[in-house]
This record gives structure tokens, sequence and C-alpha cells, in this order.
């Protein structure tokens, strides 16, 4: 039997590139004694306050059908949420509620391109991005983001790309794998490229509230000039450390919104009533586990950077956010996969190759910040010991 061409276009993604993640859980369940830092989930459990909301919702009957937009408690703490931070009116009718920032993500890109079309996504990337872009038969077209520039999308870049079928560039700030921030200056340079040539600002923003001290994250959606052509997506996952409630929303102009409904309708109608009302709660109270988790975030990147440094030929990306560091490998002669799969085998740590997140992280490795101290410490002495024995075995 048949299947259509979205099968063809999304064969081959995913799989290959947690090959390391996937050889290490089989090693650490046949016994082996590893750290693993390749994948970053929050290091604390769902505040137990959302729990009880969330089961007093559904103890009460909120489990019905939703309001295809969201359910409007939930879209009104969000108008009100996204007023205050921004600084302009929002209302609930500039929010559509979904399953996740995911299915926010491949809802939006649905809506702003299709067959022919090109979507420009900074290189490196979060891993689903080349899925939601292909998915539509749009052509994915990526934008180095490179080191000198701590990492952060230029609009030089983005010019040399810009053809007649660009129709969105997709940013993602604060940055996952890099953990790099947009500034505004940034923003306002790949906002005067989005005018000039007519084209969408997706903004990926899940880590908005994991900023470390020193940083300070601006949204496209607080620049005036471009507001009407940015859509924002985001979620409780990581802030409220509730991935799986599957969470999340889009916001942007009503009538992208009103031009989205009957396409969101289609493949679901809001989110789950109860998970709204949890959701509302998140939102109107704030997040009591996001500053706990960075705090410890930023302080391991610290020991990670500063270990590396004076200890090793590796070179650390210091992140201003998020869950993750990049580590530069080069000075041992392999690339990132080679490395991964070295470390993992001969040193008992377990890292994810920068390969996997885009072509220009060949020579990088991609550690996760949320391992308990006790591993994370444990970690940082076994890539040490193992940069000094690749050092001899160079020498």
């Amino acid at each position: 039997m048949k299947t259509t061409d979205v099968t063809t276009r999304l064969a081959g993604l995913g799989g290959a590139k947690w090959e390391i993640h996937l050889k290490a859980r089989a090693m650490a369940e046949a016994g082996a004694d590893l750290v693993e830092m390749t994948i970053g989930e929050p290091d604390v459990p769902v505040p137990q306050a959302l729990l009880d909301t969330a089961a007093r919702a559904m103890q009460s009957g909120r489990t019905g059908y939703s309001d295809g937009r969201g359910e409007m408690n939930l879209r009104r703490a969000l108008a009100a949420q996204y007023s205050s931070k921004i600084g302009r009116a929002f209302e609930p009718d500039n929010f559509l509620c979904f399953p996740g920032t995911q299915t926010a993500l491949f809802a939006v890109m649905t809506g702003v391109a299709q067959h022919g079309d090109e979507v420009l996504v900074g290189d490196p990337m979060y891993a689903t991005y080349e899925g939601v872009i292909r998915a539509t038969g749009a052509n994915m077209v990526p934008v180095p983001l490179r080191p000198e520039h701590g990492f952060r999308m230029q609009a030089e870049d983005i010019a040399a790309r810009i053809t007649p079928r660009t129709r969105a560039v997709l940013l993602t700030s604060p940055h996952n794998p890099t953990g790099s921030i947009l500034t505004p200056e940034d923003i306002a340079g790949i906002g005067k490229l989005a005018v000039e040539h007519d084209f969408w600002i997706i903004s990926d923003e899940v880590y908005a509230e994991l900023v470390f001290d020193g940083a300070e994250f601006t949204s496209p959606l607080a620049q005036a000039d471009i507001a009407d052509r940015v859509i924002a997506v985001s979620s409780v996952s990581k802030s409220h450390a509730a991935p799986g409630f599957r969470s999340g929303w889009c916001v942007a102009s009503k009538e992208f919104c009103d031009a989205l409904l009957p396409f969101s309708e289609t493949m679901l109608f809001g989110n789950q009533p109860f998970i709204a009302d949890m959701t509302e709660q998140a939102v109107r109270e704030g997040s009591s586990v996001a500053a706990g988790m960075v705090s410890r975030f930023s302080a391991r990147a610290e020991r990670l950077a500063d270990r590396l440094h004076a200890e090793t030929g590796l070179t650390v990306h210091r992140p201003e956010a998020g869950m993750f560091a990049m580590i530069d490998v080069s000075a041992t002669g392999m690339d990132g996969d080679a490395y991964a799969m070295d470390l993992l085998e001969n040193g008992g740590v377990a890292v994810m190759p920068g390969s996997s997140f885009g072509e220009s992280l060949k020579t990088w490795v991609r550690v996760a910040l949320t391992i308990e101290d006790a591993g994370f410490d444990k970690a940082l002495d076994r890539i040490v010991a193992h940069a000094a024995q690749k050092a001899q075995e160079v020498a």
C-alpha cells in the first residue's frame, strides 16, 4: 500500500541523531558505569500545587470538549502576562492553545509555508526543526550560527540566503543547544529584512524563563514595527518543569490566529480543560521552580567551563540560558561524533555530538546541565581524565 509524500519527506529524520544516547542506554542497562548527559529535562518534579489544581479540575468535571482556540480562562491569563511583559496590549484572541510547543510550532509552520517555499533556520538547531519544516513541503535553508558571534543569528547571514521563495525565519532565543540569546539589535536587523522581503518571523521562546544572571531576554514581539509579522510559541514544559502535561500556545496577531484556527480545529480542539486550568495557574502565579533551575544550571555551566579551561585543551561556550552547554573538542583531533563515541566507550560519559543539531557543530558536543551535582562532578572528572589520555596519545 502507498503512503503520502509527507512520509517520504520525513523518512530518515530523528533516529540516527540519537545513536550515542541509545547506545548509552543499552550499555547502562547491561550494567556499565556511565554518566548520561545526553538528554535535558527539568531536574525537579512538577510543582505539587499544579498537580493539585489539575486533579481538582478533573474531579470537578473539567474533562469535556474544549474551546477550539483554547480555554478562555487560560487565554485571558496569557493575554495579561504578555501585556505585562511585552509592554503592549494583548487580547485572548491573540492566542491559540496546543498540547505543547512542538504542536504549536507544527501548526504555525503549516500556516506560513507550503510546497516549494523556503524557511530560514539557524544551524545548529533543535532536533525537530527540520521535520517541522519538511512536513509542510517547504525546504529548510540553514543559516550558520557562528561561534565568533556567540552563536547568535546575524542579519547579514540571513540576507545572503533570502530568495523570492523565502516565507519565514525560525528563531530560537534562548537557543537550544547553545544557550545564546538574541539582542534587541540582532532582532532589529532581522526584522528589517523581514519587512523588506515580506516574510514571517517565528520565535520559539520555550527557554525564556531560564535566563542566567547577567543576561536578558527580548522577544521579537516587543518591537512594534514588526509585531504584525511575529508569531511566538512557548509552553510550561521548561519553565514549570511540566513537559509531560503538553501545554503550549502560539501568540500572534488576531488575523493570523483567526486564519490558523480552522487548521487547529481540524487537528485538535484546544487543550484539555483540566490542563488549561493548571496552566492558567502556572501563568498567573509564575514559576516556583525556574529560579532554582537557573541557579543550578548556570553554576554547573561555570564549573564545566572553569575546569575544562584550566585542565584540558577543550573549549566551552558559556551559555546565557537553558539546559545545555557546548564543548569544542577540535583540540583532540577528533570530530564531535568520534569524540562522543570515544568518551562513551573509554571515558564512561555520554554526550551528544554536535552534528545531531546541524552541520556547523561538527567539532562540538552538547552536554546537559540537568545532571544532579554529584553525577555532574563525576562526569567532569571523567572528561578531564579522558582529555589527558587523548593528549598523551597525540604526544
